[in-house]
């Protein structure tokens, strides 16, 4: 060979040595730049399920990240449950339009895999189940040439749709305890140029086994979320049910008034007029309201439960008008025994002065039961005692009466005050005690560690006694101080209040006089004018009457007038 073509060839060697290398280094970039895509994506993923509320959402959002990476047709989640099983959470196949569970709305109709069978040993042929017992992921090419897994009931499914299930990838979800909480399985990847089917690659395996372990953090933490959530509804509803065992005419209160706001509040959004026309909420503000709405009377837990409980005004441990009763009883015995001495002492027995005394005897019995009677109907709380019954209830309680020999007075000096009692059946003392719940209320509040968006229960829970004008308690805030939510409480407070019929001292009112009364209270700016107009106008007070309220209670409410 000659010297000038041994040159050729080496040059040619040469050039072949460096497309070889240059095409090589276009792979390993373009194979670097994938990786890097993907990282990016899982990065980009693993941001939005740490950020998704809603459950099903997030579920979706692994299956089709899952796709994305496989390039698959067929895609199936699975929750692991309490009993021992995998339950079918979504099920989703693209070629034969087949989409349940999730956000589909559709219930997934298949029964849950069991992970052992019936006589305790271990599923193991059921390839779900085996990944949800042992924590292996599985990389299937071909069902129908696999070993070791039944495949029956998939191919039985292929007969009846004409499918081809053939690769399969089968990986776990494990949370940070390491304990599996549900499965994934994918069906069948495909080639991104031919669309052919095509076993799942180890490089796939691998991200989908990455994004599965970011997905069981995202899920963890979600249930984690949710059970904390429903942990404290639940010790909130458990210190309404307290109130409610403690004293049952406060505890339905305490269930009906957040129903009553959050019905009001949903009215006050939907409105398009006045001033909160452009009042909305956000979920956390909503589930703020909800839970201040449980806990606006908590206080009461420390109030004196006979104090809560006085249905009438001389009842403490008990009802003193049994006492009472007796006293008469023993004026009317005294009565008697007054008529037959002086019968006996009659020197004359002439009929005409015996007739007399029989008389006198009778119409001195009439007033002290007409006496009686007007004390037990005092004693039955009242919107109003006027002046001239209260001068009465004086007048009885300086009854001559004398017990174990010694004279003493009638009607104590705590029993004349009960009984005059203007509205009610509280003291102002007592009247006090009940008002301080709020106090109670809001220093318990104040206690709490909130997160962020339960910041605001206790302005809302602690201002339903606020009035509008300043004239409230406790703070005594007016308008500006308080904030849409509270005022919204507070009408809910009231209306509930008044429509109540499990009080000790009132019978719930008819919802026209409800509301009669609730409209002065606008006049006098009690309540807020522009939240009662659509408390009125959208028909907020009847829909909580429709559920909330005895029918003997609805009338008619004229609403023209009210809004007038």
């Amino acid at each position: 060979m000659s010297n000038k073509n041994g040159k050729a060839l080496k040059s040619l060697a040469t050039a072949d040595r460096d497309a070889i290398l240059k095409n090589a280094a276009s792979k390993v970039r373009d194979y670097v730049s994938l990786l890097e895509e993907q990282i990016e994506q899982l990065s980009a993923i693993g941001l939005a399920l740490s950020k998704e509320k809603d459950m099903p959402t997030l579920l979706e959002m692994i299956l089709e990240e899952a796709k994305r990476i496989t390039n698959c047709d067929g895609r199936t989640l699975y929750m692991m449950e309490d009993d021992e099983k995998l339950k079918f959470e979504i099920v989703r196949t693209d070629s034969l339009n087949f989409h349940m569970g999730g956000t589909s709305g559709e219930e997934v109709p298949f029964y849950p895999v069991k992970l052992y069978l019936e006589d305790g040993k271990p599923n193991h042929s059921m390839i779900a189940a085996y990944a949800g017992l042992t924590g292996e992921t599985i990389n299937i090419p071909d069902a129908y040439k696999a070993e070791g897994f039944d495949f029956s009931g998939t191919k039985m499914f292929d007969e009846k749709t004409g499918y081809r299930s053939t690769s399969f990838l089968t990986v776990p979800l494990k949370n940070h305890l390491d304990e599996i909480i549900g499965v994934i399985q994918l069906l069948n990847a495909q080639d991104p140029g031919t669309g052919k089917v095509i076993p799942f690659s180890e490089d796939a395996q691998k991200l989908v086994e990455s994004l599965c372990s970011q997905a069981a953090v995202a899920i963890t933490n979600k249930q984690l979320i949710d059970q904390l959530e429903e942990l404290f509804e639940s010790f909130i509803k458990l210190i309404a049910t307290a109130i409610d065992k403690k004293s049952p005419y406060t505890g339905g209160h305490c269930i009906r008034v957040p129903t009553l706001t959050m019905m009001l509040a949903d009215a006050v959004e939907k409105a398009e007029y006045g001033p909160y026309k452009d009042f909305s909420m956000t979920e956390e503000e909503r589930y703020e309201l909800y839970i201040a709405g449980w806990l606006h009377d908590c206080g009461k837990v420390a109030t004196p439960t006979h104090v809560v409980d006085k249905g009438t005004k001389l009842e403490t441990i008990f009802d003193r008008i049994d006492t009472i009763d007796t006293r008469f009883e023993v004026l009317k015995r005294d009565a008697k025994i007054d008529y037959l001495q002086k019968l006996v002492n009659q020197k004359s027995s002439r009929n005409g002065e015996a007739k007399q005394l029989e008389r006198e005897y009778k119409a001195k019995l009439r007033k002290i039961r007409k006496d009686q009677k007007f004390i037990q109907e005092c004693n039955i709380g009242g919107e109003y005692m006027a002046k001239p019954l209260q001068e009465r209830v004086i007048g009885i309680s300086k009854y001559p009466y004398r017990q174990d020999g010694k004279k003493q007075s009638f009607l104590s000096h705590e029993d004349v005050r009960n009984l005059n009692i203007p509205k009610g059946t509280l003291l102002p003392e007592e009247r006090q005690i009940i008002n301080d719940h709020i106090v109670i209320t809001i220093d318990m509040l104040n206690q709490l560690p909130y997160p962020k968006h339960l910041k605001n229960v206790p302005e809302f829970a602690g201002g339903h006694h606020e009035k509008l004008d300043g004239t409230g308690y406790p703070q005594g805030l007016a308008h500006d101080d308080m904030s849409p939510q509270a005022k919204i409480m507070a009408i809910a407070d009231v209306y509930e209040a008044l429509t109540a019929a499990d009080r000790p001292y009132k019978d719930g009112k008819k919802i026209s006089m409800a509301m009669r009364i609730m409209g002065f209270m606008r006049d006098d700016y009690h309540i807020d004018p522009d939240l009662f107009e659509i408390f009125v106008k959208e028909g907020v007070y009847q829909q909580y009457a429709e559920e909330h309220v005895k029918p003997t209670q609805i009338d008619e409410v004229q609403q023209e007038a009210l809004l007038g």
